[in-house]
C-alpha cells in the first residue's frame, strides 16, 4: 500500500504491534541512539521506536526500517524479493538494445505503464508549508533569509565523539542547472547551527556533480530537503540508479500510481 505521509506508516506499524512508545522524556543528545542501538541488536530487528516527550514540539521515529517485516510493509510486498525481481526486470528492459521494429513494439505496453509512474507536478504550495517555522528573516539580499529554524527539530546526536548533531535521513533534492533534471539523494546534513548544515556527499554523487555545475555558473544552488513522507520516498532516494531515472519514478512503479 501507499502511505499518504509518515503518520500512516507509524498508524501501520502500531497496527502491527511493530511499535513501541516512549512517553518518558529522552534527550535526543546521545540518549535517544543509545537505546535505538540496543534495540535494533535485538533478535529480528526489535521493534520501531517512537519518542514522544524528546523536549521540543516533535517526536523522533527511530528504527522504523530495521527489520524485514517493516521494510516490507513499507514497500508493500510480501517479500523483498519481490521488490529486487521487479526492479531488476524493469532495469533490464530498459537498458537491454533494441535490435529491430518488433523488439521496438514490445516495448510499447510498458511506456504505457511508465507513463502512469511518473510523477505529477503541482503547483502552489504543498502540504509542507502550511506551518512555517522561521525566525525573523535575515538581512535583505542574503539568500538564506527567512529559512527555517534547524534549532526547533530535535536533531540527533549519535555518539559522543561526533562532531554535532546530524540529520540522517534526510530526502535531498537538487537539479542540474543546465537541464534542469533533478536529482534526489540521501547524504547525511550536520548541524552548525539554526540556519546552517554541513551536505556529506562524495565526488561521484549526483548532486555534487549538480553543485559543482553552479560553482562554474558562479550561482548559488538551491537545495530542497524533505523529512518523512511515505517510506518509498526515502528507499527510492537510497537506490544507485542511472543518472538519467527519476527517483520519483522508481516511487511511483515501487506503488504503481504517480
Amino acid at each position: 500500500m501507499a502511505y499518504r505521509n509518515q503518520q500512516e506508516f507509524i498508524k501501520a506499524l502500531d497496527k502491527e504491534g511493530e511499535l513501541l512508545r516512549i512517553k518518558t522524556y529522552v534527550n535526543p543528545h546521545l540518549e535517544i541512539a543509545e537505546i535505538t542501538d540496543r534495540m535494533s541488536k535485538e533478535p529480528g530487528g526489535g521493534k520501531a521506536l517512537l519518542f514522544e516527550n524528546t523536549g521540543y514540539e516533535f517526536p523522533v521515529l527511530m528504527n522504523a526500517y530495521g527489520s524485514e517485516k517493516r521494510m516490507c510493509m513499507a514497500l508493500g510486498v510480501k517479500e523483498l524479493n519481490d521488490v529486487a525481481g521487479d526492479i531488476e526486470a524493469l532495469f533490464k528492459l530498459l537498458s537491454s538494445p533494441k535490435e529491430n521494429i518488433i523488439d521496438k513494439l514490445k516495448l510499447l505496453p510498458k511506456l504505457g505503464e511508465f507513463a502512469s509512474w511518473m510523477p505529477k507536478v503541482k503547483k502552489g504550495r504543498g502540504e509542507c508549508q502550511q506551518i512555517i517555522l522561521t525566525e525573523k528573516p535575515l538581512a535583505s539580499g542574503e539568500p538564506w533569509g527567512g529559512l527555517p529554524d534547524i534549532g526547533k527539530l530535535p536533531v540527533i546526536t549519535c555518539w559522543p565523539q561526533d562532531g554535532g548533531p546530524f540529520v540522517t535521513l534526510p530526502v535531498i533534492h537538487t537539479k542540474e542547472p543546465n537541464t534542469g533534471i533533478r536529482n534526489v539523494g540521501m547524504y547525511r546534513m550536520q548541524v552548525f547551527g539554526p540556519k546552517l548544515t554541513a551536505m556529506h556527499w562524495h565526488k561521484h554523487k549526483v548532486s555534487a556533480k549538480h553543485f559543482n555545475e553552479y560553482k562554474k555558473l558562479n550561482k548559488i544552488m538551491p537545495v530542497a530537503v524533505a523529512l518523512g513522507g511515505d517510506p518509498a520516498y526515502a528507499y527510492s532516494a537510497t537506490a544507485p540508479l542511472p543518472e538519467n531515472v527519476d527517483e520519483y519514478m522508481l516511487a511511483g512503479f515501487l506503488r504503481k500510481k504517480k
